[in-house]
């Protein structure tokens, strides 16, 4: 369980207006930031089966979700991956990179 300043914290980086806290994006950030938190109990308590239920459920709700907001809104969705450092990150990273190449190419 996050603590109530560290969920408040997250809900203030990344609410789409004030007053948000249920937005897609603040959802998706609070999971992420409890998956981490389960993570790392499980490194020390490999045992605890019930746990990685738990994380398990909530990695299939942030992933639903992040399923949502890039149907919804792609800018968005971007956006919050990369200030999330998750690993969809690094595929819109190599597809900029990519654009850039190509339009480099054209213009040669």
């Amino acid at each position: 369980m996050l603590e109530n300043k560290k969920k408040a914290r997250i809900i203030k980086k990344y609410q789409t207006h004030e007053g948000d806290t249920g937005s897609s994006e603040v959802q998706i950030a609070l999971l992420t930031a409890e998956i981490e938190e389960l993570v790392g109990h499980l490194k020390s308590h490999h045992k605890d089966h019930s746990s990685r239920r738990g994380l398990l459920r909530k990695v299939n709700t942030r992933r639903r979700l992040m399923r949502f907001l890039k149907k919804e809104n792609l800018k968005s969705y971007e956006e919050l991956v990369k200030k999330l450092k998750l690993k969809e990150a690094r595929k819109i990273a190599k597809k900029e990179d990519d654009k850039e190449d190509k339009k480099e190419t054209e213009k040669k």
